[in-house]
């Protein structure tokens, strides 16, 4: 038996066909029992069964293997779960017959706390706190509830009974075939289920209201959530049956399942989970309240419906082979979802948005600790980390880039070729650069290959030498260090207007071009002008110029001549070479002062989140240059407040709407006088009456930072109204806005009040993240302490998921110093595991960075001066 304990992967001697699965959860103690009857073919000699089995009993009396050949049960002579490698092994006396035949087991568990497995989650209804059953199985937590073959390849047909109180509402994946009730108990059978993995089996048991609408061809859809909220699920509503018809359109296959629920679940660690026709979402990001609702979480509920939608297909109907290619389900379909909301929504100019995702997956890609798109997954335990801004970000930046490179239409036919051939199938990432080379005729494996099994990107270094363009590229670290890298990189540029633009790849380590050849003989030797390269952000890579490069962007940026998209991206690289010490802090200042009439929102947006990051860098570094640099950004961001005031006008963009509360934030955390007290002013009328109009839920934000700018050890009273408001919400999204402003403030008695708040059983597990994001610079030290000393009940509650890993980078990564990375590696040394080692490393390197970044910046010279003179100007 012992010779399949260590191994990454089950055996192949025996593949499941079919599962029968009949469970029944006691929402009163939290158990649950059950049994399953699998059909499984046995195509190899063997006297043993492997499955995987985790943290449930198994009742070894119950286990049989019945031949379909015979008639006669086989029991199991040993039964044993090796609980470290999660797996199960059976072994019978005799060698099983090749061929198809019924493996029987019974089973119990617990219904854990843990967001994970099969869970409950609780709810008030009439006054009164009930539990909820649910399961969350992804990546490798279907075992926690049944025994089965729990790898994405290893598919095969459900069939599911349930056994649970006659009140109450009982979903999953497919339609109700069948509810029998007897007394207080009902008996639900569900019709049964396409070819599917584990991983996307779903059940979700408790009580529910809904609204249910109709794609074009008749599939119906339904919103669930808790009772009394069901208006807060139009919207998702609406937003899924048309995405469901755009994606039968692009994908060219119809939706595969006669249903789509979708369901809102109180207590949910992910955002959402794509479970084949039930997806379960937290309540934030599928809720959506018209008068007590932001902007911002309107197009979040929108993008995250759309993402999960395109899973049915991408992910769903054509699945990873192993979670090594898990990039192909989480890149695509943020990708796809991005191309749903620019079709629903136009006027979101959510493309443009799209750069934030680019932003999160370079950032990330910028470390030495970061991992290839295609990362090696040998152990389950390594699953967790992986469903990070690689996976999801850099792999759809890298799907834009080869769309951009290919064209959409040739994009959409390959694909549509792809989800075809594979429907109902695995697929491995050179199935998808195949489809895309047969439809092209492009070399896409080898171009791909380069940016899907190497970690990082390239900095392309751009400068002008009589009148040739030299370029030359090399791997980009945020630490600065020099380290060896090569793709092919699709270059774009433009050469003072857009109608001069050039694409072509580079493929070495440099390359010379004549821009007369290049461009056209109009050109001239390109001096006095200006040159933008990767046009539209379309390609993964960041740009370095030279000076007299760098001079005619910023002119160009200040004038308005380069669209939104590019004037972020020259922000964006600008900030990133800053912190990796390939160009001054001075250079950069000076650049932002080029943005002081910049109303764009994504633009502004990124800007915003730079001045938060260098206010604090500045801090560490010298503390009267950073009340400079506050000044600095303080008039760079009067401009866009004075343009859109407090009060929301009539007609005014989405965009508009999400920019106001940003900006407003920015300078309250800045210290801006009249902000605070306009800020402090809406907030009492708010108090006294929570429908007044001063303070529609856009601008919320930003009057709870001013308060918490201003609450003290000794007058508290803000802190304490917060709180209050906290308490009398039923609104997830309400709850989560006041815990992410909360530890802003910059008394650190007042952030230690709030870690400890953050542990109490007043905010759900989900939830406690919320309120390390925003910590104060002041507040971080004590937050360190507080992580150390509350490190055994943290590791305890979280520990067993991804979760934990949010709680280390959000309290290592603000710190500067190369003591601190020294003390937080001293700590964890013993405390590490395979789960949240990769997260650690990445959160000790980013404390590095930050510590040589300080050190650099103290040595430019005249800085607070030159920062006193963009101010002024």
């Amino acid at each position: 038996m012992d010779k399949f304990k260590g191994q990454p992967r089950l055996p192949k001697f025996a593949v499941p066909k079919r599962y029968d699965l009949r469970l029944i959860p006691d929402l009163i103690v939290c158990t649950f029992t059950g049994t399953v009857s699998i059909d499984v073919d046995i195509v190899a000699d063997t006297r043993f069964i492997v499955l995987n089995a985790a943290d449930i009993s198994v009742n070894d009396d119950s286990v049989s293997f019945t031949p379909l050949t015979s008639s006669k049960a086989l029991a199991a002579s040993k039964v044993v779960l090796f609980e470290e490698d999660e797996i199960l092994v059976l072994e019978f006396t005799e060698i099983l017959p090749h061929g198809v035949g019924v493996l029987q087991l019974g089973f119990s568990g617990i219904l854990n706390d843990k967001l994970k497995g099969f869970y409950k989650s609780t709810y008030e209804h009439n006054g009164e706190k009930k539990n909820m059953a649910v399961t969350q199985f992804e990546p490798a937590d279907a075992r926690k509830c049944f025994p089965c073959w729990d790898e994405p390849a290893c598919k095969a047909t459900f069939k599911i009974t349930l056994e649970v109180p006659a009140e109450l509402v009982a979903l999953s994946n497919m339609p109700i075939v069948d509810e029998k009730v007897d007394g207080n108990v009902k008996v639900v059978s569900y019709q049964e289920s396409p070819i599917m993995s584990t991983y996307l089996v779903a059940i979700v048991v408790g009580l529910f209201d809904y609204v249910e609408d109709h794609t074009s061809d008749g599939i119906k859809v339904r919103v669930y959530c808790q009772v009394g909220k069901a208006d807060q699920g139009k919207f998702a509503l609406h937003v899924g049956a048309k995405t469901l018809d755009l994606f039968k359109e692009y994908f060219a296959v119809p939706y595969p399942l006669p249903k789509m629920d979708m369901i809102a679940i109180p207590d949910f660690a992910a955002g959402a989970m794509e479970n084949y026709g039930l997806v379960t979402y937290r309540e934030t990001v599928l809720l959506y309240d018209e008068q007590h609702s932001a902007a911002s979480n309107k197009q979040r509920v929108a993008i995250v419906v759309a993402h999960e939608l395109a899973h049915q297909w991408f992910g769903n109907l054509v699945t990873m082979e192993w979670w090594t290619h898990l990039w192909l389900n989480e890149g695509f379909a943020t990708w796809v979802s991005y191309l749903a909301i620019d079709s629903l929504f136009p006027e979101w100019k959510i493309w443009t948005q799209f750069l934030d995702e680019s932003t999160d997956g370079l950032r990330l890609d910028g470390l030495e600790e970061s991992h290839p798109i295609e990362v090696e997954v040998n152990h389950v335990a390594e699953i967790d980390e992986i469903f990070d801004a690689i996976s999801y970000m850099k792999g759809a930046s890298v799907i834009r880039m080869l769309q951009s490179y290919l064209g959409a239409e040739v994009f959409q036919k390959s694909l549509a070729a792809y989800v075809k051939n594979h429907a109902y199938s695995n697929a491995k990432t050179e199935d998808l650069w195949s489809a895309l080379e047969a439809e092209s005729g492009e070399p896409v494996n080898k171009l791909m290959s380069f940016w899907t099994k190497q970690t990082g990107y390239p900095v392309v270094s751009a400068k002008i030498t009589d009148g040739k363009l030299e370029l030359e590229q090399s791997r980009f670290l945020s630490s600065g260090s020099p380290v060896e890298g090569q793709w092919i990189v699709p270059v774009t540029l433009c050469c003072g207007s857009y109608d001069m633009r050039k694409n072509f790849l580079l493929e070495s380590k440099s390359g010379v071009y004549d821009l007369k050849e290049l461009l056209g003989s109009s050109i001239g030797d390109g001096s006095g002008t200006w040159i933008k390269i990767n046009v539209d952000q379309a390609g993964f890579y960041r740009v370095k110029y030279d000076d007299t490069l760098a001079a005619g962007l910023r002119k160009a940026t200040e004038n308005q001549s380069l669209t939104s998209i590019d004037r972020y991206g020259i922000l964006d690289d600008s900030f990133a070479l800053s912190m990796a010490r390939q160009q001054s802090l001075a250079s950069l200042l000076t650049l932002i002062s080029a943005y002081k009439k910049e109303l764009d929102y994504t633009v502004m947006s990124n800007l915003i989140v730079i001045s938060y990051k260098l206010v604090k860098i500045a801090a560490d570094a010298n503390l009267e240059l950073m009340s400079e640099i506050k000044q600095l950004f303080v008039g760079v961001f009067q401009f866009a407040a004075g343009k859109l005031g407090w009060d929301p006008k009539q007609g005014e963009s989405h965009l508009d709407a999400m920019l106001r509360g940003e900006v407003l934030t920015a300078l309250a955390v800045f210290g801006h006088d009249e902000t605070r007290k306009e800020a402090t002013r809406r907030f009492d009328a708010f108090l006294a009456d929570r429908n007044t109009s001063l303070l529609p839920p856009d601008l919320r934000r930003a009057a709870y930072v001013a308060v918490m700018q201003r609450a003290n050890k000794s007058d508290k009273s803000g802190y304490e109204s917060l709180l209050r408001v906290y308490r009398e919400t039923e609104m997830s999204e309400e709850k989560t806005r006041i815990l992410g402003s909360l530890a802003c403030c910059p008394d650190p008695s007042i952030v230690q009040d709030v870690l400890n708040f953050v542990l109490s059983d007043e905010v759900r597990n989900q939830d406690a993240l919320y309120g390390l994001y925003g910590v104060s610079w002041e507040g971080r030290e004590g937050a360190w302490k507080w992580l150390q000393e509350k490190w055994e009940y943290v590791e305890e509650t979280w520990g067993s998921g991804f979760l934990i890993t949010r709680f280390i980078s959000a309290v290592v990564s603000p710190f500067a110093s190369f003591e601190k990375a020294k003390e937080v590696e001293e700590f964890f040394a013993m405390r590490s595991k395979p789960s949240m080692a990769r997260t650690l490393k990445q959160s000790i390197e980013r404390v590095h960075i930050n510590a040589n970044w300080v050190e650099s910046i103290r040595k430019e010279d005249n800085l607070t001066q030159l920062v006193a003179h963009l101010s002024s100007n």
